[in-house]
């Protein structure tokens, strides 16, 4: 291959109109290509469900196997809220306290 310092002018002008020749082949080629593949990147959007949606349909699905099977659907019990009474609540508090003394008493004898 000769060294381009070596080459004329006018080949030089010619291996240009050359080169852009080729690239405007290669583009239709492309454009040919990519009209008769499938184009994967037009696959269209995936559509999101909010909850609401999802809920009722849900629980329309429960409602129909539930008459297939017979029953009747169950509604979730709300779980029953523990409270605790003043006097547990206090002893623990107690029982804290006592243990947050000891730890103080320890860290001071060191």
């Amino acid at each position: 291959m000769k060294e381009i310092l070596s080459i004329s002018s006018a080949q030089l002008k010619r291996i240009i109109t050359l080169k852009e020749k080729i690239e405007k082949l290669q583009s239709q080629l492309q454009a040919i290509v990519s009209d008769s593949a499938p184009a994967e990147e037009a696959a269209p959007k995936k559509r999101r469900m909010s909850a609401a949606a999802r809920r009722k349909i849900s629980a329309a699905a429960k409602a129909r196997w539930a008459k297939v099977k017979g029953t009747a659907p169950k509604a979730k019990a709300a779980p029953k809220k523990r409270t605790m009474s003043l006097a547990a609540r206090r002893k623990i508090a107690a029982a804290a306290r006592a243990r947050w003394a000891k730890y103080r008493a320890e860290k001071k004898a060191k």
